[in-house]
C-alpha cells in the first residue's frame, strides 16, 4: 500500500480532509447536511464548497448538524459530506487511498463498527484506521504520553494516554464547548447596555466572530467580576457597520469552561476533570502526565486559557511536587488533523491499518482488536 493516505477529521463545526504528511488539510467544510450528488458528475464538474457551507454547482449545505456532542447522529448526512470531501475537495475516488478517520473519545464503541461498515462497503476504501482524537492531539506535539485537553465546538474532552494507550476509565466529557459559549455570549450581550434591537438581529456567525476576536479567560474571575477597573471595554464593529461595546462579557463568555454551573451544568470544569483523569493513573505515571498536558481545539484558543489551566492545576496539585507543563501550540485548533497527518505518514504506521480483506473475513467488530 504505497499510496499516501487520506486523513479526515470530523469536527462538530468543521470537517477537514487532506493527505498524510502535509501541514494542513486540502479541503475544509462546515459539518452540515449536504444533498447527495453523483460522484461521476462531481469529478467532472468544478465544485467549490466553502467553509461557510456555500459553493458553486449543485451542492448546498443546510443548517442541519449531523454531529451532536462529537457523536454522529445522522449517518446519511455524513456519508454525503464525506462524498463531497473525496470527489469534490480531494478530487479522488475513495478506493484509491487508505483512510485515517478520527473518533471522539466519548463515542460509543459501535461508532467504530459503523465507520468500518460505511467506508469498506459504501466507499470501498482499501484500508482504514480509526484514531482517538486525544491521541492525535498528542501526536501533533510529538508525544504518545500525556493528557489531552480538547475544547472544541460541540464537546470538550479530557483523555489520559500512556505510551499510546488510551485509559478509558480516565476519559471525561464536558458538554461545554464553542457553540454553547456563542449562545452564552449572545445572552450576555442581550443583558448589556447595547442596543437590544441590534443585538437581537445579530447572526450566529457574527456572534462567533465577536467571541473569537474579543474574549479572553480571566485569571481571577470573581475579582474581575467585582472590580470594574479590570473590565477593560473594547468595541466590535458588526458587518453592517454598527458598534457593540463589550466589557465584562469578554471574560464571562469562556468562564463556563472552568465553571459549567454558569450554564446550569453540574459537571466539574475542565481543570477538575483534568486533575481527576490524572489521579486515575498509577502514581508512577502521574509525573509524565502532568508534565505533558496538551491543549487542542478552537475553544482552547482564548487568550489566558493555557495560563488559567496551569494555575488551576497547580493549586489542585499543591504540595505534591509535580512540575506542570502545558503545551499550547499556535495551531492547536487543527491539532487533531495535524496529528493524524503525522501519524499516517510514518513507516511504522503500516501495520496499524485494517485491510479490506480483514474486514471481509472478520467483520466490523474486528475494529476493537485492531485499534486502541
Amino acid at each position: 500500500m504505497g499510496k499516501v493516505a487520506v486523513v479526515i477529521d470530523n469536527g462538530s463545526s468543521f470537517t477537514r480532509a487532506g493527505f498524510a504528511g502535509e501541514d494542513k488539510p486540502k479541503s475544509v467544510l462546515r459539518t452540515t447536511s449536504i444533498p447527495p450528488t453523483c460522484p461521476g458528475l462531481m469529478r467532472e464538474t468544478p465544485c467549490h464548497l466553502t467553509t461557510t457551507g456555500r459553493g458553486t454547482g449543485e451542492a448546498r449545505a443546510s443548517k442541519t448538524h449531523p454531529l451532536r456532542h462529537g457523536i454522529i447522529i445522522d449517518w446519511e448526512a455524513m456519508e454525503n459530506l464525506w462524498s463531497h470531501l473525496f470527489f469534490c475537495g480531494l478530487r479522488l475516488s475513495p478506493e484509491e487511498r487508505p483512510l485515517l478517520m478520527t473518533d471522539s473519545p466519548s463515542c460509543p464503541t459501535t461508532n467504530r463498527e459503523k465507520l468500518a461498515e460505511v467506508f469498506f462497503e459504501a466507499f470501498g476504501v482499501p484500508a482504514l484506521h480509526v484514531a482517538n482524537t486525544g491521541l492525535l492531539s498528542l501526536c501533533a506535539c510529538g508525544r504518545v504520553t500525556g493528557l489531552a485537553v480538547e475544547a472544541g465546538a460541540g464537546v470538550s474532552h479530557v483523555t489520559s494516554i500512556y505510551a499510546g494507550q488510551i485509559w478509558r476509565e480516565a476519559t471525561y466529557r464536558l458538554d461545554v464547548a464553542g457553540c454553547f459559549l456563542s449562545r452564552h455570549m449572545h445572552n450576555l450581550l442581550l443583558k448589556s447596555a447595547n442596543d437590544s434591537q441590534l443585538l437581537c438581529a445579530l447572526e450566529k456567525k457574527t456572534v462567533t466572530q465577536l467571541k473569537k476576536q474579543c474574549c479572553y479567560v480571566s485569571m481571577d474571575y470573581e475579582r474581575d467580576l467585582q472590580d470594574k477597573t479590570h473590565q477593560l471595554p473594547v468595541g466590535f464593529k458588526t458587518p453592517d457597520g454598527h458598534w457593540i461595546t463589550l466589557d465584562k462579557e469578554r471574560f464571562c463568555c469562556p468562564e463556563p469552561l472552568f465553571q459549567p454551573k454558569l450554564l446550569d451544568q453540574s459537571s466539574p470544569g475542565l481543570h477538575l476533570l483534568a486533575f481527576q483523569s490524572i489521579q486515575k493513573l498509577p502514581d508512577e505515571c502521574m509525573g509524565d502526565m502532568i508534565g505533558n498536558i496538551v491543549l487542542s481545539g478552537g475553544s482552547s484558543m482564548f487568550p489566558g486559557f493555557p495560563e488559567r489551566m496551569c494555575s488551576e492545576l497547580d493549586a489542585l496539585s499543591h504540595g505534591k511536587g509535580y512540575r506542570i507543563k502545558i503545551l499550547a501550540t499556535p495551531k492547536r485548533s487543527m491539532a487533531v488533523w495535524a496529528g493524524g497527518s503525522m501519524a499516517a505518514s510514518l513507516k511504522s504506521f503500516r501495520h496499524m491499518w485494517m485491510r479490506k480483506g480483514e474486514y471481509q473475513e472478520c467483520g466490523a467488530a474486528y475494529v476493537h482488536k485492531k485499534f486502541n
